[in-house]
């Protein structure tokens, strides 16, 4: 370990313990193991203890910058500064501005897979017993859906406070049950013993807050799904978008026509490659949509296991990054896990204190329903063929998976991977990764590679126009259902994306896209011949999770300068 990393991770110890204490089941997530025994605390006197944290890891920073001449770690300690601020100013505007919705069962979901997850060792997957019997307070102290229901009260008494959007609320109602379920689930198949009676306690603690949410938080729930704009300015700056929104949308509105154009181009080509009767990029996309890959759900992913070597080839061949060694992973997401995220997603794994863990490509399949409906549903989105290239080169490789395996690989400090992580990052990348695939894609998945585009320019102005009334969640879904051809059912969650789910994130990937290919095309320009793409892309991804501008730097400084 290089001297500068070593000093630079004694100096984030501060600020791990901060994170343990604000954000145990997030800083588990990461690899942080010290909060692996620690629950979301909201007993009386949380906000003291957590502004006690910040401070102490402010003054270890400060003390340390002022001597510092290595810029490496002046960067990390820039980073860690950014991390403490955010927690505080987090706390802040919620405090300013909303009563947050504390989804108990959603927190304990989290929490547990983390250390369940069937790749940690046994020492790990033991230490969710200790955390589910402080969820249900079997250990002696106060169960967090009790802690929950007290700092609910106390905020709904606070006078001009934003209550939770009734949608959200419902659908919390809603999935309550799954996540209970999925909790039992887990356990049951993790080898463990002695946790049935503290789930038993915690279920029906969930009961008793969910009948307490159902009595006294739905009927003051607001109907109207727009944050105060400071709180939505405050979720745009968490995710690593630092220009206003509406200038967002203006450049998202361009980069839509301009996609939607070539995609109309394009269309017909596909049409004729492919026998289909249809000229407008919609029609074949819904061509497209109709040949959904035959089979159960291992035949699905099967299937792409089979597109995700197909493109390992083309990225190999084309030299387009370096990829591992190793083989990626693809598994089918569980009723529980959809109903946590709805979407495909890259499961990362612990950044920090890695015992061989991996990140997976997960495909959630079955979801829950809409509040009020019953049984499950399935959209035809992301299981026809022309799509799972884009999707499988965004979430596995050499989109996500290859930037999380590249930050395990490489030397880098807990302040680049971990304190750093942001959508704008590390969504980027993976839609840049979509891009530099698609050439070499057969037509019909170079139209859906496109339309995905499409749908994260659609993001960039959808969530603000959203957030500042420009458009009702019923216009918002009749548009992904009318110009993305997305299902009933995956428009849906979207808008309960950009409305409650995460307000602001959907936004990072058209501009962590945007600030990524502008990097490229100045470093292009400033090396002329001597640029070399493969390079370029494994010197981004050797950087770990930088933001875009100390990236951007650290490209002028230490890329170009060294002639590719």
């Amino acid at each position: 370990m290089s001297e500068w990393v070593r000093r630079s991770d004694a100096l984030a110890q501060s600020v791990v313990t901060l994170m343990a204490l604000a954000a145990p089941e997030q800083a588990s997530n990461m690899g942080l193991s010290s909060a692996d025994g620690a629950t979301t605390d909201l007993r009386s006197g949380w906000r003291e203890r957590i502004a006690t944290a910040a401070s102490a890891a402010r003054t270890a920073l400060d003390a340390a910058l002022r001597d510092e001449a290595e810029p490496r770690l002046r960067e990390d300690i820039a980073i860690m500064h950014a991390r403490i601020d955010d927690i505080v100013d987090g706390i802040a505007v919620h405090d300013a501005y909303l009563v947050t919705l504390v989804d108990v069962p959603k927190l304990a979901f989290l929490g547990l897979r983390v250390l369940l997850g069937t790749q940690n060792p046994p020492e790990r997957k033991a230490l969710a017993l200790a955390r589910l019997r402080r969820y249900a307070g079997t250990d002696g102290g106060e169960p967090l859906a009790v802690s929950a229901e007290r700092e609910t009260r106390e905020r709904l008494a606070v006078d001009g406070l934003t209550g939770p959007y009734d949608v959200e609320v419902r659908t919390m109602l809603a999935l309550h049950p799954v996540l209970v379920a999925g909790l039992g689930e887990m356990l049951r198949g993790s080898g463990l013993h002695g946790w049935e009676d503290a789930l038993a306690a915690f279920a029906a603690q969930c009961d008793a807050y969910a009948r307490f949410v159902e009595r006294e938080v739905l009927p003051r729930a607001r109907t109207d799904h727009r944050l105060p704009p400071a709180a939505y300015a405050f979720a745009l700056r968490h995710v690593g978008v630092d220009i206003a929104p509406r200038e967002l949308a203006r450049r998202a509105h361009e980069a839509f026509d301009a996609i939607a154009a070539e995609m109309q181009a394009l269309a017909p080509r596909v049409a004729v490659e492919l026998g289909i009767d249809a000229h407008d990029y919609r029609d074949v996309i819904r061509a497209l949509k109709a040949r959904q890959i035959r089979g159960d759900a291992d035949a699905i992913r099967a299937f792409y296991e089979a597109r995700l070597a197909e493109i390992e080839t083309i990225v190999r061949r084309e030299r387009l990054v370096t990829l591992p060694a190793r083989p990626a992973r693809i598994r089918i997401a569980s009723l529980a896990e959809s109903a946590e995220l709805p979407v495909a997603h890259m499961s990362p794994p612990p950044l920090v204190g890695n015992t061989g863990q991996v990140g997976e490509f997960v495909l959630p399949l079955d979801v829950p329903p809409a509040a009020g409906s019953d049984g499950t549903e399935r959209a035809d989105d992301f299981t026809h063929d022309a799509v799972t290239w884009t999707l499988t080169a965004h979430e596995a490789r050499p989109g996500h998976e290859v930037q999380f395996d590249r930050m395990l690989e490489g030397e880098l400090s807990l302040a680049r991977a971990v304190f750093a992580f942001n959508s704008v990052n590390v969504e980027g990348w993976a839609l840049y990764a979509e891009e530099i695939v698609l050439p070499f894609m057969p037509l019909a998945a170079q139209l859906c590679s496109l339309l995905m585009r499409l749908h994260r320019a659609a993001r960039a102005f959808l969530d603000p126009e959203l957030q500042s009334g420009e458009r009702t969640p019923a216009e918002a879904q009749a548009f992904l259902e009318r110009e993305i051809v997305y299902s009933p059912t995956f428009a849906r969650s979207e808008v309960e994306r950009y409305t409650f789910r995460a307000p602001g994130q959907a936004t990072s990937y058209f501009y962590g896209y945007t600030k990524l290919v502008a990097l490229r095309a100045a470093t292009e320009a400033a090396l002329g011949a001597r640029f070399d793409a493969c390079a370029f892309h494994d010197f981004i991804l050797d950087q770990g999770l930088l933001p875009p501008d100390a990236l951007g730097a650290a490209v002028r400084e230490r890329f170009v300068t060294a002639g590719s």
